[in-house]
């Protein structure tokens, strides 16, 4: 790897490990912080679905402000941004401000709409079969993030006396403004070193027609939507339904979170060395193994074996797609083409997210679960008919 992309990867997955730690903390305090000011209780869930939300509407108007201005600078003033988004939410805290609260959480999504695309940025300063361990390097920032976040917003509760939790956003604020000037050592390089990726610009029907973009979106989709499905109703499922403690769940969500960013260690290698269709395979595998677990019984373990199982699965179908999706576009063409990818992946995020509450009261635990193998199978039913076209091809 040329000692610049090695530069950029590395300022990439410390400015993940910045981000994300914040954004860890409303994944952690949202539903708390909502229970306390939502004026009714059917609210509680509606400041993390706030941040899900500004994810998935600014997925498409990131791109095209990267495009236009470049992604070193998007990424500075979208982390700047989210400091300010940071502060807005402690200042809510202070007055019990419920709506300021939900504005601050939108804010702090659409973050996440360019912080996601910090593992673009890594795959476009490497060589392209090194795409994948630069992905995956990004991603252990997000582990070190799900280490470090939760235990710096805890310490920071009581920063601001009389408001628990308002110097946790403070917090936020001030690791955000590190990861921008983090951020200011990034130079971006010309995408994919050492390959010729000239041409005239497609269209982008053209670019999404493509069998293997399909494939790659599709893996994404599945990835986040079947993992946001299961993981949003478990703790529904553990502690209210199945009266499994808070403590119990609470671990079984945080071995979850390990499982989908510990793989990171290796995956990125894995699927260098196996391919990508081959990584997909395997993380559908064990995202069925999660099914056939989750509906096989209600103890503790069941609920933990099944969690660990759909993260593994989760990173490699993850990995492997982003991977993918990085050979099916030319460095001019990228910004649309990642438009849609982010679009499609993430909007279906929110809407399963969403979905798994009123699922897990309606359905139940095995139903939900056995309702996930419905995308499960259309990935199946597209990596055999990718399969099946390369055997033609060959045979040809």
């Amino acid at each position: 790897m040329p000692e610049t992309g090695r530069r950029a990867v590395a300022v990439l997955t410390v400015a993940q490990a910045l981000s994300a730690s914040g954004m860890m903390t409303m994944t952690l305090l949202g539903g708390i912080l909502g229970s306390e000011l939502a004026p009714s209780p059917e609210l509680a869930t509606l400041p993390v679905s706030c941040t899900i939300l500004g994810l998935a509407l600014t997925t498409m108007p990131a791109a095209l402000v990267m495009q236009r201005i470049g992604r070193r600078r998007a990424f500075i003033g979208s982390a700047l941004l989210a400091a300010v988004a940071g502060s807005i939410v402690a200042l809510a805290i202070v007055q019990r401000h419920f709506a300021l609260l939900c504005g601050g959480a939108l804010v702090l999504g659409s973050n996440l709409a360019f912080q996601l695309q910090h593992r673009f940025a890594a795959a476009e300063s490497v060589p392209l079969h090194r795409v994948s361990q630069a992905v995956s390097l990004v991603m252990m920032g997000t582990l070190a993030a799900a280490l470090i976040g939760p235990r710096v917003a805890l310490a920071l509760k009581d920063l601001v006396p009389g408001h628990e939790y308002a110097g946790s956003f403070v917090g936020v604020a001030l690791l955000c403004v590190a990861t921008a000037v983090t951020l200011t050592a990034y130079r971006p390089t010309a995408p994919w070193p050492g390959h010729d990726a000239s041409g005239p610009v497609r269209p982008l029907a053209a670019i999404v027609r493509q069998r293997d973009y399909f494939t790659a979106v599709l893996a994404g989709i599945v990835s986040y939507a079947v993992m946001s499905f299961i993981m949003t109703a478990t703790p529904i499922s553990m502690h209210v339904h199945d009266h499994h403690s808070d403590s119990a769940t609470a671990w079984v969500i945080q071995s979850h979170l390990l499982a989908m960013y510990a793989p990171s260690l290796f995956s990125g290698r894995l699927i260098a060395r196996i391919g990508v269709r081959a990584g997909m395979t395997a993380g559908l595998v064990l995202m069925l193994g999660c099914v056939l677990v989750d509906t096989s019984g209600h103890d503790l373990m069941h609920y933990w074996w099944g969690l660990v199982t759909l993260g593994v699965g989760w990173n490699l179908m993850f990995v492997a797609g982003t991977s993918l999706l990085t050979t099916t576009y030319r460095p001019a063409e990228r910004f649309r083409a990642q438009a849609v990818n982010e679009f499609a992946v993430f909007g279906s995020q929110a809407a399963a997210s969403l979905l798994a509450g009123p699922a897990i009261h309606a359905l139940g635990w095995r139903t939900l679960n056995f309702a996930a193998l419905a995308p499960l199978g259309l990935l199946v039913l597209a990596l055999l008919a990718q399969l099946s076209q390369r055997s033609k091809n060959s045979r040809a």
